[in-house]
């Protein structure tokens, strides 16, 4: 039962607003979105037209331009002013420039949509390779056959998200405006699942690797640059937004007025509210979990509320991603159970062996266990896997050893959840803030070492994280004789901050392990910040570049309100949630 009692953000939500209030409210709200709207287009301005006004006038003065010869230059310099922001500014260049001159495009809102239709074209080209039969010819091992289908399956997903950039970003400067952090969202996650492409197949046959990352290589880099004009535009933004700020409130504060969907998952049992059940003495609708899900209807907009009866139920679940607003209630962590076992030691992929799977948008998981009981012994086997926007676990139990929460990509909240494992056993690529949840390292293998995190960002454009926040970091058994980590940096811009928790004395001095040889990449970012507890002292650290002490500021930038612009739509999830530091 959700106690109403503990949940501070729906204080306000909770009293009546009188006519008066909600007047002002509305007021200062439009204010600020008519100042919030006038800053970014000043960015888009500084961005842009300054350098197309400076090659204009050195134009001119060189006296010897006709006027069509100028706005060609002008168009030239605009798509170079953008292109300068990019990683991969040859490839911008070379896709953008004839598109310009061909459209006369001059808009930033414009060209930054060109840039994404360019990524699309790319993709389209490296999709139609994997829904062809040749790239399965001398494939005959299970594992590559699996991880080919994966690409093809992270393809489809990428596009999904390329599109869904498209239709936000719009025609104009203030839809893209509003549209950013959703924008930044969407773009990471793409290169993610490039990126899982090929580490699935790194797993399954190296000499795949090659071929399959020659046509993903377009595709990545023109991804990419769209992803770093955007983050580029917002950064410069952020800072003019930050000095504008009224009252010092946060923008993007939930709405007063509550919808139909806010009432029915804020009600005090979910569970007698269900529109369907799931129990496997046969009375609810159905026995397993999988056939409940083939009932929910596509691409809803409305909640589908689905109480799933304790027991175990031993099946490997997807909540496919045209399944929309799922909200899946068990009769809690340890007494609705959903199992499996699938693992990499005997065939499968990492992202193939998640027991229970979400895909579709909106999902928010309630009172649940996940494990994956393959054991130590199979190594990657995930319990739960996440590759969903705007997913919400509370209360839920995550049991396994080796890679057991896959926060794979998108924005994810988990509160009040128990997560057990060994190794990597919180990974992905996703924005996730964890809050008051127990993390709880148990006995791996035999000389293996735990580590808590592995964050995959590839990107130093990517709005990707991990974020553990007010957690308890507890040992399960005893594992005196063995080490334990925070983490250790799986990729070049690995992304993790633990804020304010308590940690045991059973972490390593050294905090930190690297992934390979002595050191770290010097362009991650770790941090702990103001830890307490017998495992949190910093004295004994690892001495790497990107394990950094950071402000209270700095921090903040890792809490919901401002890493998952969260106060938007955690707050119609029903659950408690912290936004600040």
């Amino acid at each position: 039962m959700l106690n109403m009692s503990n949940m501070s953000s729906f204080k306000a939500l909770g009293k009546d607003v009188d006519e008066a209030e909600q007047a002002m409210i509305e007021a200062r709200k439009t204010r600020k979105r008519y100042i919030k709207i006038v800053l970014y287009s000043i960015v888009f301005v500084a961005v842009v037209v300054a350098i197309v006004v400076g090659t204009t006038t050195a134009s001119r003065n060189s006296g010897g331009s006709s006027k069509n010869g100028g706005e060609t230059k002008s168009l030239t310099s605009t798509v170079k002013a953008v292109c300068d922001l990019t990683l991969y500014q040859d490839t911008c260049y070379r896709s953008l420039t004839p598109l310009a001159n061909s459209t006369g495009i001059l808009q930033p809102a414009k060209l930054f949509k060109l840039s994404i239709l360019v990524a699309m074209n790319e993709l389209s080209k490296a999709a139609y390779y994997f829904s062809e039969h040749e790239v399965f010819v001398n494939v005959t091992d299970k594992m590559s056959i699996e991880a080919l289908k994966n690409c093809r399956d992270l393809m489809g997903l990428a596009m999904d998200h390329l599109n869904s950039s498209v239709s936000a970003s719009g025609d104009d400067d203030q839809t893209l405006i509003e549209a950013i952090d959703d924008l930044k969202t969407w773009l990471s996650t793409a290169g993610t699942c490039y990126e899982t492409c090929i580490d699935g197949l790194k797993e399954a046959k190296e000499s795949l690797v090659e071929t399959i990352s020659s046509h993903l290589k377009n595709t990545t880099e023109v991804t990419s640059n769209s992803l770093a004009i955007v983050s580029s535009i917002s950064k410069i933004a952020r800072r003019l937004l930050l000095s504008s700020s009224e009252d010092g409130e946060s923008h993007g504060e939930p709405k007063w007025i509550r919808s139909r969907d806010r009432k029915l998952i804020e009600s005090w049992d979910l569970r007698k509210k269900a529109h369907i059940v799931v129990a496997q003495d046969g009375s609810g609708r159905f026995k397993t979990i999988g056939e409940a899900l083939k009932a929910v209807p596509d691409n809803s907009k409305k909640r589908t509320v689905i109480y799933v009866k304790k027991g175990i139920y031993y099946e490997n679940v997807r909540v496919e991603k045209s399944k929309w607003n799922v909200v899946m209630v068990g009769d809690g962590m340890t007494a609705t159970i959903v199992s499996g076992s699938r693992n990499f030691v005997d065939g499968t992929p990492t992202f193939s062996t998640a027991t229970f799977a979400v895909f579709g948008k909106g999902f928010i998981g309630r009172d649940i266990g996940f494990r994956n009981t393959a054991g130590a012994i199979k190594h990657q086997a995930v319990a739960l896997m996440a590759s969903a926007d705007m997913v919400v676990f509370y209360r839920c139990r995550m049991d396994a050893f080796q890679d057991t929460l896959y926060a794979h990509s998108n924005r994810q909240f988990y509160r009040e959840c128990d997560i057990y494992g060994t190794v990597d056993f919180i990974f992905g690529n996703s924005a996730v803030v964890f809050q008051n949840c127990n993390i709880l390292p148990r006995v791996p293998m035999s000389g293996q070492k735990n580590t808590i995190t592995a964050q995959g960002k590839v990107d130093p454009n990517q709005s990707t994280g991990i974020a553990v926040q007010n957690c308890t970091i507890w040992p399960f058994g005893n594992l005196s004789s063995v080490q334990t980590f925070l983490g250790r940096p799986w990729k070049n811009y690995s992304t993790t901050i633990y804020m304010n928790n308590y940690m045991a004395n059973f972490i390593d001095p050294k905090g930190w392990m690297p992934w390979v040889g002595n050191s770290a990449p010097s362009t991650i970012f770790y941090s702990e910040f103001q830890n307490f507890g017998p495992g949190s002292s910093t004295r004994n650290r690892v001495q790497w570049k990107g394990l950094r002490s950071i402000s209270n500021k700095e921090a903040n930038r890792f809490t919901v309100q401002s890493f998952l612009n969260g106060t938007k739509w955690i707050s119609n999830a029903g659950v408690p949630y912290k936004s600040g530091l």
